[in-house]
């Protein structure tokens, strides 16, 4: 999706990859092995200086629980882990996500849903006051941003909708 748009993207798997980042991904997954993985690479202490530091950070389903206070500790909310439901529950749904369409010439917003794909998703079970609320479905939060950083209980990759990820990069 990054790289449709024209953003040069890579993966980072140990901490030298994040030299020269200009912004980082956070993508979906399970976070129980997401976890793991970033004790066993030292990346932690790294990806916490990265946000602090200012890099736009877009975590997306696993990603959103990765940036909770209980994980990186880097939002100032508590994610609920498979909230929807487990793999069975999976679904779609049409939700109004809040600064994803606005038009360049008006600076306005226009009110076309987002197509989001929920996979055993999460949702913000709590949130503190510096996390602005973007999306809600069946009145739990799916969608937040606080300073740098934006969350998504969703997959917006499985889509053809860039609008997430345009929002993302225009903060980049």
């Amino acid at each position: 999706m990054l790289r449709g748009l024209g953003a040069d993207a890579c993966e980072v798997r140990v901490p030298g990859d994040l030299d020269g980042l200009e912004g980082l991904v956070i993508p979906g997954g399970e976070s129980t092995t997401m976890t793991l993985g970033i004790a066993r690479e030292g990346l932690a202490d790294p990806l916490r200086e990265l946000a602090r530091a200012g890099i736009p950070v877009l975590g997306s389903c696993a990603g959103l629980i990765m940036l909770d206070r209980e994980h990186l500790g880097l939002m100032d909310m508590r994610a609920e882990r498979n909230a929807f439901g487990r793999q069975l529950q999976s679904f779609e749904a049409d939700i109004d996500v809040r600064g994803i369409d606005m038009d360049p010439t008006t600076h306005t917003a226009s009110s076309r849903p987002l197509r989001a794909v929920f996979i055993r998703a999460p949702w913000i079970a709590e949130h503190g006051p510096g996390v602005e609320v973007l999306a809600v479905l069946d009145g739990h939060p799916v969608a937040a941003r606080q300073e740098n950083m934006l969350a998504v209980a969703f997959h917006a990759e499985l889509t053809d909708d860039d609008r997430v990820h345009r929002l993302f990069l225009s903060t980049v």
